[in-house]
């Protein structure tokens, strides 16, 4: 019986990422649908890319009616876009209808209703076939009337003629002071309601989608950020997930063969996390190059996510280091993505590591460092979008690797992503700077790698021109004799430890 019924609620695709997921499918086929929000949330450009993806994708044509801008303005206003809707209208797959309405012009008789308005709108979806229709904003129609028993009559007759026509439509309306919308009436009667909401908090933006009702039909009830750039406007539908991601003996390098062996399978599981922690200057950055650099090779695409350097100085740095990554950028197998963590929240942060997700099919993601998240998020805020993160790409098999900056003095301010992080992460790596003897010594230590056995030794590393020497001699390059001499007496006592503890 249940599944009788899910097969009669009949659902129309919105075209729209990550809102058909939310949805369970899309806006209720037939029905209509009411986008509310305040100005400048999105809701003139979500209804366009509804009718332009009908055409495009499912060919349904499309009826756009505006009560506020001409057919020219709108046009141009979504080139930017990639709408092309000149082109749309010339192939007779939509329509676009400017409807001027004075308020002086409305007068409130007894005699007030919208048959003038069904006229016009059914000859146009007759005239196209539309499958698809818009109203944009209905407060146009009614900003003249004050008898509400007349205003709610004429609602519910055009909600109830849109039913009658079988097309699937939307209507925006702005939102009220103490309502959904101005009238306040027009919640109660759509089918399904979506509030579009447009807020800056700490000077920081996000944009966020909430279904408010949907009848007859199950659907997500978050809150979910969504994203309008150059392609339109993106949702980002996860909230949480289930652990029930699958894995993979596959062992992949982390593109340094010294570090290599001191796993005892010689790699990383695919699709694992790994954290790199330590204080500035710890090498943090090369070794998540290194990480980049081995997927590289095996010519896995990866998507690198920098808060800290632009791409040319990332590339100059590790040059220096025997790391070329220029190749594999301009090949497209590597692509940096470089910004500051104040230029959007942490929402916005992860929808567009979604985005690119999608669009770019990485096998590797390099966060660096997520520690930067911590001055745009309070801290239950970064631990909640750092566990979505790590969950969403463990989902999709993405070998991920994120790199925190921590604090000698332990304030906590630093270590707050690395206390998000660590007790997730499949493999942990500290790198230090110590001083001894008047001499700067680093070293790594692998405090952590699930499911395989590793060295559990801190192992003294240095740093040449020919890439990171550790301290069992294994060189990442051709080092010089030099070089490795310096390892061997940097090195001595850990050596003597370990023959201690053999005895």
């Amino acid at each position: 019986m249940k599944q009788q019924q899910k097969s009669i609620f009949r659902k129309t695709p919105t075209g729209i990422n990550g809102l058909d997921e939310i949805t369970g499918g899309g806006f209720p086929k037939g029905r209509p649908t009411l986008i509310c929000g305040s100005a400048g949330c999105g809701k003139t450009l979500l209804s366009v890319q509804y009718l332009v993806k009908g055409i495009t994708d499912h060919n349904e044509p499309g009826v756009f009616m505006s009560f506020e801008e001409s057919t020219k303005d709108l046009a141009e206003n979504v080139s930017s876009l990639g709408f092309d809707l000149n082109e749309l209208i010339a192939q007779k797959k939509l329509r676009i209808d400017h409807v001027h309405i004075e308020r002086s012009e409305i007068e409130e008789t007894g005699e007030y209703d919208l048959e003038g308005l069904f006229i016009r709108l059914n000859h146009a979806i007759d005239s196209i076939g539309a499958k698809r229709v818009v109203l944009d904003t209905i407060e146009s129609l009614f900003s003249g009337i004050e008898n509400t028993a007349l205003l709610r009559s004429e609602i519910r007759r055009l909600f109830q003629w849109l039913k009658e026509k079988e097309v699937t439509a939307i209507i925006t309306g702005e939102r009220g002071e103490s309502s959904l919308t101005r009238q306040g009436l027009e919640e109660y009667v759509s089918d399904c309601v979506i509030l579009l909401d447009f807020r800056v908090i700490d000077q920081i933006a996000t944009r966020r989608l909430r279904i408010i009702k949907y009848r007859g039909s199950t659907h997500g009830t978050n809150e979910y950020p969504f994203l309008i750039d150059e392609q339109g406007i993106s949702v980002l539908p996860i909230t949480s997930l289930k652990l029930a991601h699958k894995t993979s003996t596959e062992i992949v390098s982390t593109g340094l063969a010294s570090l290599d062996r001191l796993f005892s399978c010689g790699g990383l599981f695919r699709g694992g996390s790994t954290l790199v922690t330590g204080t500035a200057g710890t090498t943090k950055t090369i070794l998540a190059s290194y990480f980049a650099l081995g997927s590289c090779r095996r010519n896995e695409p990866v998507l690198y996510f920098s808060f800290e350097e632009s791409p040319e100085q990332l590339m100059r740095n590790m040059k220096a280091v025997n790391i070329n990554l220029k190749p594999f950028i301009k090949s497209k197998l590597l692509h940096i993505h470089a910004s500051r963590p104040s230029l959007q929240g942490l929402e916005m942060h992860l929808l567009l590591l979604h985005k690119l997700i999608g669009e770019l099919n990485p096998k590797t993601v390099i966060i660096d460092p997520i520690s930067s998240l911590v001055t745009v998020g309070s801290g239950s805020e970064v631990r909640s979008m750092l566990v979505r993160l790590m969950d969403m790409l463990k989902l999709h098999q993405i070998n991920a690797l994120f790199t925190s900056l921590t604090h000698s003095e332990k304030s906590g301010y630093y270590d707050l992503a690395v206390d998000a992080v660590s007790s997730l992460a499949d493999t942990w790596i500290n790198v230090c700077n110590e001083s001894q003897n008047g001499q700067g010594k680093r070293s790594l230590q692998i405090i952590k790698s699930r499911g395989m056995g590793h060295s559990n030794v801190s192992c003294n590393f240095i740093i040449t021109d020919k890439g990171i020497i550790l301290a069992n001699g294994n060189v990442a390059g051709n080092a010089t004799n030099g070089s490795a001499k310096a390892v061997a007496e940097n090195t001595s006592g850990t050596t003597k430890k370990r023959k201690a503890t053999k005895r």
